[in-house]
């Protein structure tokens, strides 16, 4: 019975008798789906059908067995070409394995054991290579930019606009959002949407690595270049050579290490605490702050030159609360979401949780209202979240007021109550803030008492 998947393996051989007797071999696996040539051009031209390894004899009537393992990792270097031949010189053999040979296997008598071995190990390889492109291509699917960011207001979809052209360039993207933005989402996306998709993404948050240790953590360190460092250490720098380095909440970095960041930008090269040795690095730098980084540099906390470098092409996130429906939208995407993940039945948000859920100023923004609907999935009757599920844990009392069903005048008082309380009952202060006349404060007070 043939199996579901099978493994394609074309064998290369002029000589009928050898041809046949690779065939007998390597077909009695019942997996194996084996098609025969007697020549490199004909391969060649059956190339395109993408077999899954190869069987290739060095010693053709047409072309080199050479060449033909040449266009072979040209048109695929991952297709494993194992090669067998009477040829016993071992400078040929080292050759072809330095061109991309699986392996290399004389024709003698332990030719069906070491082809055996050969095929079933590069099977596993063939796996394996699969197993990464399929992740590969889910953590880019993952990180498309509308998956990624879940909206579509005029503010977010100004966002994907930047994001597009980074991914198109290796330019330094400066990222910068209040907390709980997204700031690292859109890192990632920008990364495995890039050139750079196949290498490292590597984070730091500045802010989480003690500053004794950021030194360290950044360009790595040489055996016992501080106490405690019992082995060399990899940097990030280098470990994101070749792909992309995310330097979260960039703001709190150390001024001397700034100094020391600005030489790595400039250069390219990195050098270990302790050691002496330049190493190179190619790391794209993408960079985030919830803070002003230009009035950080007013005030001296951030060096201007290191700014001006990490500016690049800047995008800013907005917080939740400027980007109106989009609210709904990601309320109702983490519903699903948490769901999906609990195994539970779809639940609808009621026309009044929704008007509930536009009326908060969400502090935590995206953070907070993932939060918010997952506690609300919890606490409602797995059906439909209504008003009285949605809690908002981080209110502030300035926010008390603005979600309430309340006349106009009960709202009013809450809020001179507010004013009030902030400061100290001082009436003509309060006047001053909200711009009403005294008599309209003693007014209420007098009613309130009453």
């Amino acid at each position: 019975m043939p199996a579901e998947n099978p493994v394609k393996i074309y064998i290369v051989e002029d000589d009928p008798l050898y041809l046949k007797f690779l065939d007998h071999v390597i077909s009695l696996n019942p997996d194996h789906e084996i098609k025969k040539f007697t020549t490199g051009n004909a391969l060649i031209e059956a190339i395109h059908e993408k077999p899954s390894i190869i069987t290739l004899d060095y010693t053709l009537p047409d072309i080199s067995g050479e060449e033909v393992l040449r266009q072979v990792k040209e048109f695929d270097p991952n297709i494993p070409v194992i090669i067998i031949s009477g040829q016993q010189e071992i400078g040929i053999a080292v050759q072809l394995l330095k061109l991309g040979a699986y392996d290399y296997i004389g024709k003698d008598e332990e030719t069906k054991e070491r082809l055996n071995y050969a095929i079933t190990n590069a099977k596993r390889n063939v796996q394996l290579i699969n197993e990464i492109n399929s992740l590969k291509k889910e953590i880019s699917s993952k990180y498309e930019f509308e998956k990624s960011l879940v909206g579509n207001s005029p503010a977010i979809k100004q966002v994907f606009e930047l994001m597009q052209k980074a991914v198109n360039t290796n330019i330094t993207v400066s990222i910068t959002g209040e907390t709980g933005t997204g700031k690292e989402l859109v890192a990632k996306a920008i990364h495995y949407n890039s050139r750079r998709r196949n290498n490292a993404y590597i984070p730091v948050n500045i802010a989480a690595v003690p500053r004794d240790l950021i030194e360290s953590e950044l360009f790595g360190h040489e055996k016992g270049s501080f106490t405690g460092a019992i082995s060399r250490r990899i940097g990030k720098f280098e470990e994101a050579s070749g792909g992309t380095i995310f330097l979260d909440e960039i703001a709190e970095m150390d001024l001397n290490l700034q100094a020391k960041l600005l030489r790595v930008i400039q250069e390219k090269e990195v050098t270990r605490v302790g050691g002496n040795q330049i190493i190179p690095v190619d790391s794209r730098i993408l960079a985030a702050t919830h803070k002003d980084l230009s009035e950080e540099v007013k005030k001296g906390n951030f060096r201007q030159d290191l700014y001006y470098r990490l500016l690049g092409l800047p995008i800013n996130i907005p917080p939740l609360r400027e980007r109106g429906n989009d609210i709904l939208i990601l309320a109702k995407h983490f519903l699903d979401l948490f769901c999906v993940e609990n195994d539970m039945e779809k639940i609808v948000i009621s026309g009044a949780a929704k008007e509930k859920l536009l009326k908060y100023s969400y502090p935590g923004n995206v953070r907070e209202l993932k939060s918010i609907m997952e506690l609300a999935a919890v606490m409602g009757n797995n059906v439909e979240i209504k008003a009285e599920d949605i809690n908002f844990p981080s209110m502030r009392s300035e926010d008390k007021f603005t979600y309430e069903e309340l006349t106009l005048k009960e709202y009013n008082h809450r809020i001179i109550d507010h004013f009030l309380n902030k400061h100290n009952q001082d009436v003509l202060k309060v006047a001053a803030v909200l711009d009403i006349g005294k008599s309209t404060i003693y007014r209420y007070l007098k009613e309130k008492q009453n």
